[in-house]
């Protein structure tokens, strides 16, 4: 008897963030297979352990060798990706621009800014060949930068660039797949409103929301979605 199709896989970088575990639920619960990338095996087992179709995998994705050897880990065991998003995030911020410590900003480049360049780039063939899906979160901020959030700012503008770029990869390459870019102000889940019941989160994402708009992507004709900016506020 010959094996069913292969079920559609997604890789999550940054899955134990509340908008990953949202994420990786969601994708699970529409079919797919999920490798659910993190830092720490613990949270990872804490947040999937209870859930069938994930595969937890541990990998430093500032590391470009890291994230070589877990693209070839991903082609060999589950024969390759059909959709990677990027939620690997993080925050600094000042009162001004001579605040800006270049110890902020170094973070939020290797946090935010270096995780896609490798990811993107490891995963990009997979993409590639099977008209997949690669989705990153940038921010309101990049296109109203003030000096208290300058170099997160800049960074989130670092992402929409690389983005595009990689939309255009695509197109140039005559491939079905797409690179979006989904904005937000920032993004709240249920832990947090419970936290701070007299806050009314104005202009915030929930996680959940996030994960539809996500989801959503591998449905949408590639010509609607490669290279756009996503407003998730306006979903």
């Amino acid at each position: 008897m010959s094996a069913g199709p292969r079920a559609r896989l997604a890789v999550v970088a940054g899955a134990t963030s509340a908008s990953g575990v949202a994420l990786t639920r969601r994708l699970v619960a529409d079919g797919l297979d999920v490798v659910a990338v993190g830092s720490d095996a613990g949270r990872l087992d804490a947040a999937f352990a209870d859930l069938d179709g994930v595969d937890r995998q541990v990998c430093d994705l500032t590391d470009e060798a890291a994230v070589l050897a877990l693209a070839d880990q991903v082609r060999a065991d589950h024969g390759g990706a059909d959709a990677l998003f990027h939620l690997v995030g993080g925050w600094r911020g000042g009162k001004g621009i001579t605040t800006q410590t270049a110890e902020d900003y170094g973070f939020l480049h290797r946090s935010v800014f270096v995780t896609l360049f490798n990811t993107s780039r490891a995963f990009y063939d997979q993409l590639a060949e099977r008209g997949g899906r690669l989705a990153a979160v940038s921010a309101t901020a990049v296109a109203a930068p003030t000096a208290a959030n300058a170099s997160y700012a800049a960074v989130k503008a670092s992402v929409d660039a690389w983005v595009q770029a990689v939309a255009d990869g695509f197109t140039r390459d005559g491939t079905t797949a797409a690179a979006t870019a989904v904005v937000v102000k920032a993004l709240v889940d249920d832990t947090m409103r419970a936290q701070h019941p007299e806050r009314a989160f104005p202009g915030y994402t929930h996680v959940d929301d996030l994960a539809a708009i996500l989801a959503g992507l591998a449905g949408a004709p590639a010509a609607e979605v490669n290279g756009a900016r996503i407003d998730a506020g306006r979903g």
